[in-house]
């Protein structure tokens, strides 16, 4: 039997919400920016904050070993990747164990890579470690499907001889979940130049029908060069509750992270250790309903677009809740001006790089109502310019 959809709470009771997404626009503008969801959080993990409240179980987390024992238990059943629970390292959030890894592994001035259009945050974590940020972009190989460029890595990792490569897979903003061949190139471009390769494996669990991830880790010879940054929080939608975790495959890697302040451990969310192993442990049925709601609006969003914005051009996403609408066709500052004049929020792409210009981000983990309506208004604003026909070519 296939799951049921999660349903979204009124448009109302969303806004009681006091979280980033709810609070940093006025009322009337429909927030689809930010990576969070509109769906009640999975019941496990409710009852595990509701019991430790009811307890004033409000003290320090001490994660391990029941953190590594989720992460290990989950990976294995999902993916078939077999994880050492010792070598689960606990963090506070992806951002910060990405940045104390790259402290430890670089040299000040040393070359790190990433991929633009990219998350944002990761043109901030390079500097905040010391490191000296290269970017090699993906290489749009069609409309909207964006990969990564091997032949660009392979050229700035024998030029620049970087310290490390910040992977992003799945990857956002682009939805793209790379394939084990593309993976397995990448682990030997690094094997073979001496780069340390940080997976960030956030959205991970949130690849939709039709696709299949891979773990870095899982893919031979990784361990040796590279370690996974993962966390529920994006899945469960748990950003609030700081928890995460460092995983490594190897001996050499593991050297690497035991250099990492031993403090950390205690920089992570009691809260958000005891709601990540719940939603890793008995969450899974949840997730399942998500993404089964999630495949859903993607649909729904296509055909939004192509009734309303037939302009717009878009490669569903492989992975994630977010949609990356190539825009350009309609004029300049399109994010701009849904918002000014449309009253829904989305993510300018410029905030992923220069490769973004033209592109907006949205978030379509909301309810179909909520969705209708901001496309609707969106198709409102974004009138297409006079000179342009619907169907014109972005320039």
């Amino acid at each position: 039997m296939e799951p049921t959809p999660l349903d979204v709470p009124d448009l109302e009771v969303l806004r009681t919400r006091r979280s980033a997404k709810w609070r940093t626009h006025p009322r009337d503008v429909l927030p689809l920016f930010v990576a969070e969801m509109d769906y009640e959080l999975a019941e496990p993990i409710r009852a595990a904050l509701h019991d430790a409240v009811d307890r004033s179980d409000a003290g320090y987390a001490l994660a391990n070993p029941d953190l590594g024992r989720a992460v290990a238990g989950f990976a294995d059943r999902r993916w078939g990747w077999a994880v050492d629970p010792a070598a689960v390292t606990t963090v506070a959030d992806v951002g910060v164990g990405t940045v104390e890894f790259l402290r430890v592994r670089c040299r000040p001035g040393d070359a790190v890579v990433i991929s633009p259009p990219v998350y944002r945050p990761f043109f901030d974590w390079v500097p905040e470690a010391g490191g000296r940020l290269v970017e090699v972009p993906l290489a749009e190989v069609g409309p909207g499907d964006w990969r990564l460029d091997l032949a660009g890595l392979a050229r700035a990792f024998a030029a620049e001889r970087p310290a490390a490569y910040v992977l992003c897979s799945p990857h956002n903003p682009v939805g793209r979940v790379h394939e084990a061949d593309e993976l397995a190139a990448l682990v030997d471009l690094a094997a073979r130049n001496g780069v340390t390769v940080v997976a960030d494996e956030i959205h991970a669990p949130l690849v939709l029908p039709g696709a299949t991830f891979t773990p870095l880790l899982t893919v031979p010879g990784a361990a040796d060069v590279a370690v996974s940054v993962l966390s529920a929080s994006k899945a469960w939608n748990l950003a609030g509750l700081k928890c995460a975790a460092i995983v490594t495959g190897s001996a050499a890697m593991r050297d690497v992270v035991a250099r990492m302040p031993p403090d950390l451990r205690w920089r992570a969310g009691h809260f958000g250790v005891l709601a990540s192993v719940a939603a890793l442990t008995e969450g899974v049925g949840w997730l399942d309903r998500l993404l089964v709601t999630l495949d859903a609006r993607r649909t729904q969003l296509g055909e939004l677009l192509g009734a309303h914005l037939p302009a717009v051009r878009w490669r569903p996403p492989d992975a994630t809740y977010l949609a990356w609408l190539d825009v350009r066709a309609l004029g300049p500052d399109p994010a701009g001006r849904c918002l000014a004049e449309g009253r829904v929020a989305l993510e300018p792409g410029e905030k992923f790089g220069h490769e973004g210009a033209g592109h907006a981000r949205l978030n379509f983990a909301t309810s179909p109502a909520i969705l209708t309506e901001a496309v609707t208004r969106m198709a409102a604003a974004l009138h297409p310019p006079a000179t342009l026909a619907p169907d014109s070519p972005p320039a």
